[in-house]
């Protein structure tokens, strides 16, 4: 397993890309390039030569760069899930859940995350970093913009939650300290969500972003992910986790 180096690169409001290269290339991927100038800022920055474009889905704030950065970079590889064919600019290669493939010297592997978007993909890096798009948050998930309470479930305890604890996530906003805001509502004695808070205000108030987290810390503070905790479930709605991750989710809605 090759050695990942990871790059976030802040865009627009909130968003985060990603220069993602093997330890020691100059090769390196962008994921969800929101916008173009941060990103040609980083790779001037980091010593990169781009070579391909990751895109998690298909919103403008995800793929805005695209356009730009294909015009500065000929040829690069655009890769995104096949069934956003149309609506991810300059696709070159759809991939679909599950499938493997090698770019920049890096070993990916596409898992559809629907939920957020009906074709979103996470993608998963060396098997040791995994970049979920507006799917998964740290400590939240993304609005059901276009999928079901049970793709999102789906995606979040079954495909992503198939991921070991030591898995960092990597997600496309900065939405963190709201998010621990509301995951103490839900579940208000969780010791977790208060240490995770302590942890995101100090980062924070040093201009630093919250990412990484890791999919295990993500099982102890992300409401999401704790929809079959007793305590969670008694309070929205019963025992189906489907039925209760859509009662939480229209809880944040008006949070």
């Amino acid at each position: 397993m090759a050695q990942v180096r990871v790059v976030p690169v802040p865009c627009l409001r909130d968003n985060y890309a990603y220069l993602v290269a093997r330890e020691g290339s100059t090769d390196a991927v962008v994921v969800d390039p929101g916008e173009e100038a941060p990103v040609t800022a980083a790779l001037a920055r980091e010593g990169l030569r781009l070579v391909g474009i990751l895109d998690t889905h298909h919103h403008l704030d995800h793929v805005g760069g695209n356009e730009a950065l294909v015009a500065r970079s000929p040829g690069i590889e655009v890769v995104a899930g096949e069934t956003d064919r149309g609506r991810i600019p300059r696709l070159t290669k759809g991939v679909t859940g599950g499938e493997s493939f090698t770019i920049a010297g890096l070993s990916v592997r596409a898992l559809h995350v629907p939920g957020h978007t009906t074709g979103a993909i996470a993608f998963v890096v060396e098997g040791s970093e995994v970049f979920t798009g507006d799917t998964l948050f740290i400590a939240g998930c993304g609005r059901l913009f276009e999928g079901t309470p049970a793709d999102m479930h789906t995606s979040l305890s079954g495909t992503l939650g198939a991921l070991g604890d030591d898995v960092r996530v990597w997600c496309g906003h900065e939405y963190t300290e709201s998010n621990l805001r509301f995951a103490r509502h839900v579940e208000p004695d969780n010791a977790a969500i208060e240490a995770s808070i302590a942890w995101a205000s100090d980062l924070r108030a040093r201009g630093l972003p919250t990412v990484p987290s890791t999919l295990g810390r993500e099982r102890a503070h992300n409401p999401f992910l704790r929809v079959t905790v007793p305590s969670i479930a008694a309070r929205f709605g019963g025992g189906d986790p489907v039925q209760v991750l859509a009662a939480v989710r229209a809880a944040k809605d008006s949070f």
